[in-house]
């Protein structure tokens, strides 16, 4: 648990995690932005005196629907432009941030996992919503067909890599295997206690030491 919650493995981009920490980190990010931002809806709701009617949110509304904001609040009698929903936006951007770079940050380190450059991100997380705002323009039939077909087989590679295979079962250029048993400490070489070595015995025929010099003929 603490491998978990440790710094190193919310935001940094270095190492490797398997399949079971990153389905958490998905579930986890996702979870706590909703909940964090339902509690933000309710004090900023409670402070203009609106009530909460919806509050939505999809991380790929970012590259979607740019530069429109990927969460969204509905309060009622105000509009999205009034005073509750912009201090909605401008306080729950910062928490959106933060679980951007958590994802991101968890993505790579998976990549990683599978031997991959984190730059890997790009088809699998960045292309497939940028595809899906090329296809509102489009017009083609065909060209229509390819786009959604390449959006389609870049989500279907991207969960399978990501989400189904197991991580090398090596190390890699990017860390090791963070599957393999942890090793305790080194094992103690040194030679074990020789009890008959380091116990000295007297020999049979010793007699007691000898006390101080008599002389007779006192």
């Amino acid at each position: 648990m603490d491998s978990i919650v440790s710094k190193t493995f919310l935001f940094s981009f270095q190492g490797r995690i398997n399949r079971a920490k990153y389905w958490y980190a998905l579930l986890a990010s996702t979870i706590s932005c909703l909940v964090l931002l339902s509690i933000l809806s309710s004090a900023v709701g409670g402070f203009f005196g609106v009530g909460v009617e919806s509050v939505s949110l999809d991380f790929e509304d970012i590259l979607r629907h740019f530069p429109s904001l990927p969460f969204h609040v509905s309060f009622g009698n105000a509009g999205p432009t009034s005073a509750a929903a912009l201090s909605f936006y401008v306080l729950g951007t910062p928490i959106f941030i933060v679980g951007v770079w958590f994802l991101a940050a968890t993505t790579v380190k998976r990549l990683h996992d599978r031997n991959k450059s984190g730059w890997w991100i790009v088809p699998f997380y960045i292309a497939p919503p940028l595809l899906g705002r090329l296809w509102d323009w489009l017009d083609n039939p065909d060209l229509l067909l390819l786009v959604e077909a390449l959006r389609y087989g870049l989500d279907v590679w991207c969960i399978v890599e990501l989400f189904c295979l197991s991580g090398a079962k090596a190390p890699n250029r990017f860390g090791p295997d963070p599957l393999a048993p942890v090793e305790t400490g080194t094992p103690d070489k040194r030679p074990g206690w020789d009890q008959h070595s380091e116990l000295e015995f007297v020999p049979h025929s010793a007699g007691p030491s000898p006390g101080p010099h008599v002389n007779p003929t006192a």
